[in-house]
């Protein structure tokens, strides 16, 4: 069999239905990364069983540092089966939880939350933000 060396500027991964875990998602990509040790990773990660962030946290810890996300989790999956399927990642739940591990975004939170909150006034129903809800640290200082 030919091997190719293609390279990507980023291999994304995608669990498009929700059904990753943080062991599963460690282990694809240890299996990637020791046949392509350079390739650089990207996650595709919904909320359907809330273990989004959980994956995307594995991902971090495996040195992915590129991630889909959506404004307060907008979206679904068509792939689902059902109307409940949860959309990409919150961005802003996302970049809370990497700006408070140390990992700079050069997002602005308030300005994703207020985005958040907008999108749930456009769509006319709540969306499944948890910063949007909870607030950033800005509030409390």
């Amino acid at each position: 069999v030919a091997e190719f060396n293609l390279r990507l500027p980023v291999l994304k991964l995608a669990d498009t239905v929700g059904w990753a875990n943080p062991d599963r998602v460690m282990r694809v990509i240890g299996a990637i990364r020791e046949k392509y040790p350079e390739q650089r990773l990207g996650l595709h990660l919904h909320d359907t069983r809330g273990t989004a962030m959980a994956n995307a946290l594995a991902g971090l810890q495996m040195g992915v540092d590129a991630f889909d996300s959506s404004c307060a989790g907008l979206g679904g999956c068509p792939f689902a089966g059902h109307a409940g399927a949860a959309g990409n990642i919150c961005t802003e739940d996302l970049a809370f939880m990497c700006e408070e591990m140390g990992i700079s975004t050069g997002l602005d939170l308030d300005a994703l939350v207020a985005c958040a909150h907008l999108a749930e006034e456009i769509v006319g129903h709540p969306l499944p933000g948890k910063l949007m809800r909870g607030g950033t640290l800005t509030h409390f200082r």
